[in-house]
């Protein structure tokens, strides 16, 4: 893959699969690895945040953790959808929001936290809101790409010894993906900013920062929790994004999904129950990357039979929410 912006270059690129890499690196390891100093590696950060919308958050990664995530498509009747969205953008179990269909369709991901927060929101709140005229959900049932995975590394930009050099080594053995109710002042934090030093951890948790260090660590090598990076791709040349709802041929499922994760213009690949079997989220340039895709690597994977191409008029909502604007 090629970046075409005429505000960011390939330092940027470096920075930000560095990141992917490794979200809570020092700017100083960042540097070294990259053969650039830190204050450069700081000052392209304070860039990239302002102009691109960067932030470094952390993720609680639902399939690791065994919890349900869906997809949700909401229809709404005109004017509402841009209220309905924000709202949902606010809730803490809800991430990927999207406007589509002229602005009268919201896709969401949702990922509830306790047992009953899905019938909650699917049973309760949304069929109590005159302003959804329909709501279609489909349960998530393996990643076939995204998560820990970021799309940047579809870039290439790093080799594989600087990607090696970046990549966490965990010094204890992973135990089991799960998190404590005594984690989640340490997780607040950590979801706001993933960057969040471990004087301002021990604050907010009150715990020694030997034990919030011991605590971190152990949920990132567990894989309960990821850092993940959130930036706005068209700062990259990559304006259009769209959701594909894809349906295969059973004995297929697998190879197709297999084959999507491959495809530079996959962020997030998964199979799902529901209507359709696969679900991904598409990055291109343009409309014209979205037909091109459409019509060639898509459409000559065998055991593809449908598929209903939703793009986004504007995206809500990535990660998680961000107070004051997104």
């Amino acid at each position: 893959m090629e970046m075409e912006s005429h505000t960011f270059d390939r330092l940027d690129l470096q920075l930000l699969s560095a990141l992917e890499a490794d979200g809570r690196a020092p700017f100083s390891r960042i540097g070294a690895v990259l053969g650039v100093s830190d204050q450069t590696v700081a000052r392209r950060f304070r860039r990239l945040s302002a102009e691109a919308g960067l932030r470094v958050v952390a993720v609680r990664d639902a399939e690791r953790l065994g919890q349900d995530q869906w997809m949700l498509r909401l229809r709404c009747v005109p004017d509402s959808a841009t209220v309905i969205a924000d709202a949902l953008a606010k809730r803490r179990d809800t991430a990927w929001i999207g406007l589509a269909s002229g602005g009268t369709e919201i896709v969401c991901m949702t990922r509830p936290r306790h047992p009953g927060d899905h019938d909650d929101l699917l049973l309760g709140k949304l069929p109590r809101t005159p302003r959804v005229v329909e709501i279609r959900a489909q349960q998530l049932l393996h990643r076939f790409y995204g998560g820990p995975t970021g799309w940047m590394r579809k870039f290439r930009a790093l080799d594989d010894e600087q990607t090696a050099a970046l990549t966490p080594r965990h010094e204890t053995t992973p135990g089991p993906a799960r998190i404590d109710p005594e984690d989640e002042a340490l997780l607040a934090v950590l979801e706001r900013d993933g960057r969040a030093g471990y004087p301002e951890l021990q604050r907010a948790t009150g715990r020694s920062e030997s034990a919030v260090k011991r605590r971190l660590a152990a949920l990132l090598a567990s894989g309960a929790v990821y850092i993940d990076v959130e930036y706005h791709s068209e700062a990259f040349g990559y304006g259009v994004a769209a959701v594909l709802w894809i349906t295969t041929t059973p004995s297929a499922l697998h190879t197709v999904g297999e084959a999507l994760a491959t495809h530079d213009e996959i962020a997030f690949a998964s199979a799902t129950a529901g209507p359709s079997h696969i679900v991904v989220t598409a990055v291109v340039r343009d409309t014209a990357g979205l037909y091109a895709y459409l019509s060639g690597a898509l459409g000559r994977l065998e055991g593809v039979q449908h598929v209903e191409a939703t793009p986004f008029l504007r995206r809500v909502k990535q990660l998680t929410y961000q107070e004051g604007g997104r």
